[in-house]
């Protein structure tokens, strides 16, 4: 087999390999994320401000964490390669996930949910791997197979979780979770090879450097899509314990059966509009596909927290993950374009600390709301964070070249 053979072969199989990984690690994730606000109101917290309060600092502390963290492991990454950084974050998430299921009370689980967004950070890891060992033609459609990944385990963990849940309880899904963590990172050890172009070296130079030396504007466009990530995570990482919160209060029974039935539908929504966007972005551009699902977003978010009963917020739930389906792989995918071989691990870093600073303030923001104006108008504020996402893609992004 010639050179290029050889590596096309390697791109894809580390690709396969690590959809599998992915999807196991999100499948575990999300067998718990979803859940907190029930596990929450089952450890005694059942007044609903408290519950508002708690759910908000609960959902918030594993994404401030991460935002501190992410820069660090970027830059560990990019020294020492991004497969042992995946690595870490799978267990590191296997055994703080795991044991939320021991939690006492509701301190207990912020410093577990704290210490797991300090020890994990898979998704990043996983997107530097594809995007640096990926032919740069084909970046856009692989980090969109690699969402997919992502909104299928999405899918698949908060259904069989909420059955799960109904049957053996609520913290026996943490202790699935962590266990699913763990046994995702046996396909990166096993399969995984990061390819010489991931191994590059910055030759001394930093990595703002070789961010500088690359194309007029390039930190510019880099610096509004990282932006661009932090309001997506608070918009639609706010919204989603808020529409949980919007069940609890309709519904007296079967709360994890339909929680688990609202968010498995919007991964299975975010899975296809993940893989299919491509088409479009290919057609109408990155930007526009971006911006124009995020106008989408706020209007479903909206319906979520106004629309009438159960089945209007488990609709827009799953329509809202249609339009976060498209808006994530986009945004990686222009980044990916945009940034330096050498340094996109770091760019990455970067980009998930950004992702992971909107997925704390969204569920705080929102909490902390919630416990103020109630859910819905709390849902309204994460509508106009995806109203500010649609307008700074339209005014402030560029195209990258493809």
């Amino acid at each position: 087999m010639n050179a290029g053979g050889a590596r096309r072969e390697v791109w894809q199989r580390n690709l396969a390999a690590l959809w599998f990984a992915q999807f196991t690690a999100i499948f575990g994730f999300s067998f718990a994320f979803p859940f907190l606000p029930v596990y929450l109101h089952s450890l005694g917290v059942t007044q609903q401000g408290a519950l508002a309060f708690w759910t908000g600092v609960a959902g918030g502390a594993s994404g401030l964490a991460l935002a501190v963290m992410s820069p660090i492991w970027g830059v560990l990454a990019d020294r020492y390669g991004r497969k042992s950084m995946l690595i870490r974050a799978m267990l590191g998430g296997g055994i703080t996930v795991g044991l939320m299921g021991f939690a006492r009370g509701p301190i207990d689980l912020v410093v577990l949910r704290f210490l797991q967004g300090a020890t994990t950070g898979t998704i990043a890891a996983a997107t530097a791997l594809v995007a640096t060992g990926t032919p740069r033609q084909r970046v856009g459609w692989a980090l969109g197979v690699l969402s997919s990944a992502v909104a299928v385990g999405s899918a698949v963990g908060p259904l069989i979780g909420g059955v799960a849940a109904s049957v053996l309880g609520v913290r026996a899904i943490f202790w699935a979770g962590g266990a699913l963590l763990a046994i995702a990172s046996l396909p990166v050890i096993v399969v995984v090879r990061e390819t010489p172009r991931a191994m590059d070296s910055a030759h001394g130079r930093s990595g703002l450097q070789i961010v500088r030396a690359a194309a007029p504007g390039t930190i510019g466009a880099i610096a509004v899509l990282v932006i661009c990530q932090a309001l997506l995570q608070t918009s639609y990482v706010g919204f989603q314990p808020l529409a949980v919160l919007r069940l609890l209060e309709r519904l007296s029974s079967s709360t994890t059966f339909v929680t688990g039935l609202a968010f498995g539908i919007s991964g299975l929504a975010t899975a296809l509009a993940a893989i299919t966007y491509a088409s479009l972005a290919r057609r109408f551009g990155y930007r526009r596909v971006a911006a124009a699902a995020a106008v989408g977003m706020a209007l479903a978010e909206l319906l979520g927290g106004f629309g009438p009963g159960v089945v209007a917020i488990v609709a827009a739930v799953g329509v809202a993950g249609v339009f976060y389906g498209a808006i994530g792989p986009a945004l990686s995918a222009m980044i990916g374009l945009e940034a330096p071989p050498q340094v996109q691990a770091r760019v990455f870093g970067v980009s998930s600390s950004a992702t992971a600073i909107g997925f704390g303030l969204g569920p705080l923001g929102g909490g902390l709301l919630a416990s103020q104006v109630g859910p819905s108008n709390a849902i309204a504020a994460c509508a106009a964070v995806a109203l500010a996402l649609a307008a700074v893609l339209t005014l402030k992004a560029r195209e990258p070249r493809r």
